[in-house]
């Protein structure tokens, strides 16, 4: 052991030892930081029906997530690589304070443009937070220490989950739209007072610190055009379009180029952003691909679920927001309770094999909803699935820090980051179009014919080039009550002016919709349960490393060789 500015190191595995004074200041301060983040983005989502309303937006709407979501995907990595080779601290400091300038410009937007613009520079901080606060986790704990605070870590994405649109919607009736992100400020200026004076330096590589500036280009020349074609896919523009094909392409062109040059440098012993040597770990190999399609069948299905809520079961759209805190609660209880599991008896595979099952049992139950399921089927569903996610929540990133050299933690830790954003926006992107096909088949097989050809004759009122059989070309009818109203009204005067019972008519074509709905989210629950299950296989060929109580060079050696492949990681 050698003392480092008042630090104490282990020269073999590179990870200082600090005194539980700083680890629980620095754990604050970390904390404080997740929350910020996590509630950001469910605090902002309650505020956009306002904030687009004032801005005159409804056309860009997308764009303020897309904005934060490309800009927060595409740093990630690089975040994660600086944070090796400068010193975690640095880097979660800069994050920070791109986030709340970022806030601060949001909060102050005066259009839409301005407002999508600030959201990038944002998202730009945003990218630092989650997957540096991880690694910091991994800077101050042993591996068997930190089960316990990545449970910690995981219930809180489940507390922002419960308390972020309540928070929002109670600051954009009572305030202003604007205090969403203004009160990210105050709580942020304290979590940066906190890491700046309290927090320990942590590690830095020294002197051969290099920037890969080329991998870098490569990097946001993949991802950028990436993330695009699969958000715009079977929204802006159809999957098979040139421009939705376009951007994937390249995308894909780049990230092979990106891969190569990254491998290009890993031989020549230089400071690749993602070391493709990290892939043939088995271990980080196998938990990017868990990550990947769990967060695929979990996530895709759960986004739907509000919508099932509201239209199909008929819950007010001023609750919706609390929808999913069934959810979110059994899985805060489940994320704690693995995470002091996994830290008590010091092994994790049976744990990840147990949150999947019961993950997946979740799944199976939201197969059993259908137009006459009521609440507590939904809620039964939801809180099993709850239970299953927070065994998984946290997990992955423990287990991948136990199995990567020290120095590699950070883009370890980022890189499945990385991929979990990946896999999710696929996930998104996929389902929207399935439940948006599901929809439409399965609304016109469900009206009457003699009543669809009616909808096909009637021109809209405002646009007589379309019927009004495409006003329901989506089911955004049934979250609406006001359009609701406004289509009932059209309905009766159109029975009256063709002497037929419009009531009847409108009463007929809702249920279509509410049918056409329920068959579309279900096809995505079919795909989202199909996923979960090949999730589970995969779990079966992770292969486990003991987590050490204590710094073990020698040990952690042994154990780090059985996982990686003849070929060892640089």
């Amino acid at each position: 052991m050698k003392e480092v500015t008042g630090q104490t190191v282990d020269m073999d595995s590179g990870r200082p030892e600090f005194t539980n004074r700083e680890k629980l200041l620095t754990m604050f301060g970390v904390l404080l930081v997740m929350l910020l983040a996590s509630l950001d983005q469910t605090i902002v989502s309650t505020a956009m029906p306002r904030i687009i309303g004032e801005l005159n937006g409804i056309d860009r709407y997308t764009w303020v997530s897309t904005a934060y979501l490309l800009a927060s995907t595409v740093m990630i990595p690089i975040y994660g690589k600086l944070s090796d080779m400068f010193g975690r601290k640095l880097i979660f400091l800069i994050g920070v304070i791109l986030f709340l300038a970022g806030s601060a410009m949001c909060g102050a937007a005066q259009d839409m443009n301005q407002l999508i613009a600030f959201r990038a520079f944002q998202g730009l901080g945003a990218a630092a937070l989650m997957p540096i606060a991880m690694a910091v986790v991994g800077d101050l704990f042993t591996p068997r220490e930190r089960g316990k605070w990545q449970g910690v870590t995981g219930s809180i994405f489940g507390l922002s989950s419960v308390l972020g649109p309540t928070v929002g919607g109670w600051i954009t009736e009572n305030v202003s739209w604007r205090w969403v992100f203004y009160v990210n400020l105050p709580v942020g200026v304290i979590a940066l007072l906190v890491l700046i004076f309290l927090m320990p330096a942590l590690h830095t590589r020294g002197k051969d610190a290099r920037v890969d500036y080329i991998g870098c280009l490569f990097l946001v020349a993949a991802t950028v055009p990436m993330m695009l074609g699969l958000s715009w896919g079977g929204s802006e523009y159809p999957w098979l379009s040139w421009q939705v094909l376009g951007l994937i392409i390249f995308g894909l062109v780049f990230f092979v180029v990106f891969f190569s040059y990254e491998a290009f440098l890993a031989r020549r012993e230089k400071q690749p952003i993602i070391d493709p040597g990290l892939f043939k770990n088995n271990i980080f190999s196998i938990s990017v691909v868990i990550t990947m399609l769990m967060n695929m069948g979990l996530f895709g299905c759960i986004f739907f679920l509000p919508l099932y809520a509201q239209g199909v079961l008929g819950i007010s759209a001023t609750n919706s927001g609390l929808i999913l805190s069934p959810m979110m609660i059994s899985m805060i209880i489940t994320s704690v309770f693995s995470g002091f599991l996994v830290s008590k008896i010091g092994k994790y595979k049976i744990i990840a094999i147990s949150g999947m099952i019961v993950a997946l049992g979740g799944a199976l139950l939201l197969l059993r909803l259908d137009i006459n399921s009521v609440w507590n089927d939904l809620l039964i569903a939801m809180i099993v699935m709850g239970l299953g996610l927070g065994f998984g929540m946290s997990l992955y990133t423990l287990i991948v820090q136990n199995s990567v050299p020290y120095k590699k933690m950070g883009q370890a830790t980022s890189a499945l980051t990385f991929f979990r954003q990946i896999g999710s926006t696929i996930a998104l992107s996929a389902m929207g179009s399935i439940m948006n096909t599901g929809y439409v088949d399965d609304f016109h097989n469900a009206l009457p014919a003699k009543l669809r050809q009616l909808l096909e004759s009637i021109p809209l009122p405002t646009d007589h080039s379309k019927t009004l059989l495409s006003a329901f070309d989506n089911p955004n009818v049934l979250t609406s009550p006001d359009m609701q109203e406004k289509m009932k009204t059209g309905f009766i005067a159109v029975g009256k002016a063709m002497h037929v019972d419009g009531l009847q008519m409108y009463n007929q074509v809702m249920e279509a919709v509410k049918v056409g709905l329920t068959q579309g989210i279900h096809n995505v629950f079919i795909l989202g349960t199909m996923l979960m299950a090949l999730a589970l296989v995969v779990v079966f060929f992770l292969k486990e490393i003991p987590l050490r109580g204590k710094s073990k060079p020698a040990e952690a050696a042994e154990d780090a060789a059985n996982a990686v492949s003849p070929v060892a990681i640089h």
